[in-house]
């Protein structure tokens, strides 16, 4: 059984990746709009820096993002000028490292469904006087719809299963940043196996799944002429 402890890291963890996945919805759209329909040369140096957390160790982002969160860095000055506690080791320094380290498993699947709608229904919604705003809501969102739910799912999955780097900004501290991953951490350093491995089967199983409904939205995806 899982103890009241479990509980609250998984708790804390669905959380976590929910708040996560809502806030790169609003800024991650844009962003991969703007990939997908730039041609501007420093298009590869904005999504390299997007991409920058696939190849980035997650001990070296938390090292530079406890940095930035510290007194001296740019969010401490920034929460201690607006009055704020520092964000290094609270829930929402969690939220803001994992806004950067889920970062391209939003972005990039979103680019990618919105590359594969083309110029062609654009061209017809403003052949209609729909302007951009409107085309993007009323053609280019609904065509993109199946990028949206792989990148909502990847993000979500991917923050529940984040260690390293919400280990280094938040720490241990139960109900506040003990999510799911440091918990299974702590049961094996205290050779408590059993449930650890209660915990991490939740995890497995949920994994699973994650790609499954990933795969079977891939399998059963119309296909759309244009």
């Amino acid at each position: 059984m899982l103890t009241d402890g479990d509980l609250q890291a998984l708790w804390l963890t669905v959380r976590l990746a929910a708040i996560v996945t809502f806030i790169l919805l609003l800024i991650g759209t844009p962003i991969a709009w703007w990939l997908a329909r730039t041609k501007c040369w420093w298009k590869g140096p904005i999504g390299a820096i997007v991409a920058l957390p696939l190849v980035l160790p997650p001990s070296v982002l938390g090292f530079y993002l406890l940095l930035a969160m510290g007194p001296s860095g740019p969010v401490g000055q920034l929460t201690e000028a607006l009055n704020i506690a520092p964000l290094a080791f609270t829930f929402w320094g969690l939220v803001l490292a994992s806004v950067f380290y889920s970062l391209p498993f939003m972005v990039q699947p979103l680019q990618t469904a919105f590359e594969a709608i083309g110029e062609r229904p654009l061209e017809v919604a403003a052949t209609l006087r729909a302007s951009p705003f409107d085309a993007f809501f009323t053609v280019a969102v609904p065509l993109a719809k199946p990028g949206f739910i792989t990148a909502s799912i990847l993000t979500f999955a991917h923050t529940v299963g984040e260690f390293g780097v919400v280990l280094m900004i938040g720490g241990n501290i139960p109900g506040v940043t003990r999510v799911a991953s440091v918990q299974i951490y702590d049961y094996v350093e205290a050779l408590n196996y059993s449930q650890a491995h209660r915990l991490a089967l939740v995890l497995l199983v949920f994994s699973f799944v994650v790609l499954l409904a990933i795969y079977a939205g891939r399998r059963f995806r119309p296909v759309r002429g244009v």
